[in-house]
């Protein structure tokens, strides 16, 4: 009976964390899809994906897959910064523009850009990645004091 209940217990996690968060896997075979979504942008989160090469001299794969990962990391901040500016604020004018103005909510972009949540990495088979970042967009919201259209 206690087996039975774990076994169903497990299964309902699974399908549960599967359903959540929308995580799509970006290398299927050691190989990058032929498609790859390059901006989710949902009610709760923004999602972006960075893709990471490394230089083939390097000596291990651990160096090759630190490097390619580093450079992913960077590539998805840049592409969430630029999801991010164009975000319109109630009221018409874009993140962009507010953080012209705006030196505080400068300063909130760049430390929430800096910190957003990686929530996946892949390896392809010649130790490139693909890195998934996830911003919480209310969290966001809060932070700078503005509410997104």
């Amino acid at each position: 009976m206690r087996k039975d209940y774990i076994t169903v217990s497990l299964i309902a996690a699974f399908l549960f964390f599967a359903g959540c968060g929308g995580v799509k896997m970006h290398v299927k075979k050691g190989e990058l899809r032929d498609v790859l979504p390059q901006e989710f942008v949902e009610k709760r989160y923004i999602q972006t994906i960075g893709i990471g090469a490394a230089d083939e001299s390097m000596c291990s794969k651990t160096q090759r897959r630190a490097a390619s990962r580093n450079s992913a990391i960077v590539m998805a901040h840049y592409e969430m910064l630029s999801i991010v500016k164009g975000i319109k604020l109630v009221g018409g004018v874009t993140v962009e523009k507010a953080m012209e103005t705006d030196s505080r909510i400068l300063s909130v972009v760049d430390d929430y850009i800096k910190g957003t949540e990686i929530i996946q990495t892949e390896w392809t088979e010649d130790d490139g990645c693909v890195v998934t970042l996830r911003l919480d967009r209310k969290r966001f919201e809060e932070q700078i004091g503005e509410k997104f259209e």
